[in-house]
Order: C-alpha cells, then sequence, then structure tokens
C-alpha cells in the first residue's frame, strides 16, 4: 500500500500545531504520516509536537537549530521522505488555512497525475478573510510569474502540493535555495519543466485566526527575481509542451 507523508514546517505556531496534526489523523486514510519541521520555535511548538509523537508512531519531528526558513524545511523534508521511500508527499501550512478535509480528493488526483496543485484561483477567488491589498497582491504576484516563466498553473505560490516522489528524486534538491512564494514557484516550474504531469484542484484558502504570518518585504522581493532566474536559467533549452490539467 502507498505511503504518504504530509511535511509540516513550522515555526512559533504553538497555537494551531496540535489541532492541524489531531484534524490530518482524524481523517482516518491508511498509511499517512506526518513530518513536521520545526525551526527551534521559542513558543514550545517542537515540545507540542514531542509529546504527540511519544503516543502516535504516525507524527514525526525534525528539529533544527534555528530560524532556517520555508524553503529548506521542506528540502529537508523531501530528503527524509525520499530515503524512507514515501510514495506521495504533501506540503502543508500549520495554520490551518490549508484545509485537511481536501487532502482525499489531492490524493485521489495523484493517482493520475505526478503534482497535485491546492488552487485558491481555479474557480475564481476562493480566499477568505485576506484584506483586499493582500489579494491584490498574490493576484498580481501570480500573473508576474505565470508571463516571466510562461508557467500554465493559475496559483503558482500556492503551498498546498501533493508530489510523487519520483518529481522530487529528479529535482537537485540541494540546489533549491529560494524561499516562501519563490521556493513554491520553483518546484512547481521544475516539475512542469522536467515534463510531469501536473493538476490543479481547488481548495478554499481561508486565512490563519492564530499566530503572526511569516509574510514580508523579503520574501516578496525574493520572489520578484528568482522567476526571472528560473526562466534564464532555461531560455536556451527546449520548452515543455506539458499542460497543466484543472479538476474543477
Amino acid at each position: 500500500m502507498n505511503k504518504t507523508l504530509i511535511i509540516i514546517p513550522t515555526y512559533n505556531e504553538a497555537d494551531n500545531i496540535k489541532l492541524i496534526i489531531r484534524k490530518v489523523i482524524q481523517l482516518n486514510i491508511p498509511n499517512v504520516f506526518i513530518l513536521v519541521v520545526d525551526d527551534n520555535s521559542p513558543d514550545g511548538t517542537a515540545e507540542i509536537v514531542q509529546k504527540i509523537a511519544k503516543k502516535d508512531l504516525r507524527v514525526r519531528l525534525i528539529l533544527r537549530s534555528g530560524k532556517r526558513g520555508l524553503g529548506t524545511a521542506y528540502v529537508e523534508g523531501f530528503k527524509f521522505a525520499i530515503k524512507e521511500r514515501f510514495d506521495y508527499i504533501f506540503e502543508m501550512d500549520a495554520d490551518l488555512s490549508h484545509d485537511p478535509a481536501e487532502i482525499p480528493k489531492m490524493l485521489e488526483a495523484v493517482k493520475t497525475y505526478d503534482l497535485v496543485v491546492g488552487s485558491r484561483y481555479l474557480t475564481g477567488v476562493n480566499v477568505i478573510n485576506w484584506p483586499l491589498s493582500r489579494l491584490l497582491l498574490s493576484l498580481a504576484a501570480n500573473w508576474y510569474a505565470r508571463v516571466v516563466t510562461r508557467l500554465p498553473v493559475k496559483d503558482c505560490t500556492s503551498g498546498f502540493k501533493c508530489f510523487r516522489r519520483a518529481v522530487l528524486e529528479s529535482i537537485d534538491l540541494d540546489k533549491i535555495s529560494s524561499d516562501g512564494y519563490s521556493f513554491q514557484i520553483e518546484m512547481t516550474y521544475k516539475a512542469w519543466r522536467n515534463n510531469f504531469k501536473i493538476c490543479e484542484v481547488p481548495i478554499i484558502f481561508v486565512d490563519r485566526t492564530k499566530g503572526s504570518s511569516k509574510m514580508n518585504r523579503k520574501v516578496m522581493f525574493e520572489a520578484t527575481w528568482v522567476v526571472w532566474r528560473l526562466r534564464l536559467a532555461t531560455l536556451f533549452r527546449k520548452s515543455s509542451n506539458n499542460d497543466v490539467d484543472s479538476l474543477a
């Protein structure tokens, strides 16, 4: 039976982590495991996960020495997933903005596709509790990324994804240096360039109600230049003919 790993990076998510783990476990999906990658959160996030992990072997923890960022947390989780031979690997936020109830739908889709993207913009705008300024910024960032990279995905910056292991094995993870929004663009772009089958499924994104957002100017600035780095790196290579399907 296929094994699934859900990777949840954390930094100061003590208010959310117990609930998100419980919601995933309550889905009662066989062979689903959770890996929390914590950046030594001062609020005790790791200690909460350690207590849960002692009682439930489906929950694992990687505790890192300091705040090293979202991208490196996922890369560390991906390497763990490859080493342990997980078949399907999820990216998922800790703050409940990604509803665990969407996981079964994405697992069904990944039986046919290599990468499934949970899309906020596939069927209009499915975002709740964002101020208009942040929504417009997100829409503009996605438009910009699509234009520069030609990536045919409506939600390039989505952080709710499910990969087949083969996709991650095809990418040189040690060369992934981007973070935040740009990390999400880079991973999807590289899967597309490697001619893997991608689809988007609609999700409803609900902004966090507890804890603080990790969004900052550095993340946005990085996303601005990373898309050009990706495009220029493949400028003289054969373009991908891979279309992206939608399961709306």
